[in-house]
């Protein structure tokens, strides 16, 4: 499996220098984990976007620091507040062999193809990850669950009509298979609901999904287990 890359410079900027340091299209961040001590590290604002992006927290990433490789997932991603601006990243050191826990995305593939809503019923995801545990190297992307056989406002999709890859297994030994992803909904059963609810349904089946990284933001949703914890960092 081929991971996708990030070029990290070792910095020394640290406290009140670090205004410059993202003034001038860098962004600071730390490299943990495993015997070696933390790396304080900086990369280039708009590279270190993309990576966030496409990789959220739990894709593997190999970082090149010094001409050196590592492979590491983020840990943590620190975005300011208000203005919405990337912060601050911390990376955490894996092995090839690690068994690693995060949540992966669940993505519902052939909707507006379905008889139910080709018969103008709703399909409404209620759960969009699930906890899983993989070696780096046979984690996926995401989970694809297709919505193209769901027929009437009695249909279902749950946990237990996921497929998972080889090599890849739910993390919870006691997942509850039954647990509902997405169910189909009549057009007036969600207004009752919404008017029950003062507009709270009608606002969520209106919303379309969004993959997890939004481009209002590079936050980064979910999270992924690691046995050494995140060191503090005075890298504000």
């Amino acid at each position: 499996m081929s991971y996708i890359s990030l070029k990290l410079d070792e910095r020394t900027a640290e406290g009140k220098k670090l205004i410059k340091l993202r003034e001038s299209g860098f962004i600071p961040s730390i490299v943990y984990g495993g015997q070696d001590q933390p790396i304080m590290a900086q990369s280039k604002l708009v590279e270190t976007l993309k990576i966030v992006r496409a990789a959220g927290k739990h894709t593997p990433i190999n970082l090149i620091i010094d001409g050196k490789k590592k492979l590491v997932i983020i840990k943590n991603v620190d975005v300011d507040p208000v203005k919405h601006i990337l912060r601050h990243v911390a990376f955490h050191t894996i092995k090839q062999n690690d068994i690693i826990t995060t949540d992966i995305p669940i993505v519902l593939v052939g909707q507006g193809e379905s008889v139910a809503e080709r018969a103008g019923l709703v399909i409404l995801q209620a759960i969009e990850h699930i906890e899983i545990k993989a070696k780096p190297a046979d984690l996926p992307e995401s989970l694809e669950l297709s919505v193209v056989n769901l027929e009437s406002s009695d249909d279902k999709i749950s946990v237990g009509d996921i497929t998972l890859p080889d090599g890849v297994e739910f993390a919870d030994i006691d997942q509850d298979m039954e647990l509902v992803i997405a169910n189909v909904y009549e057009p007036s059963a969600l207004q009752a609901a919404n008017e029950a609810a003062g507009g709270e349904v009608e606002e969520l089946a209106e919303t379309p999904t969004k993959d997890e990284d939004g481009e209002e933001s590079p936050e980064v949703e979910g999270s992924t287990k690691t046995e050494n914890p995140e060191p503090e960092s005075t890298d504000k």
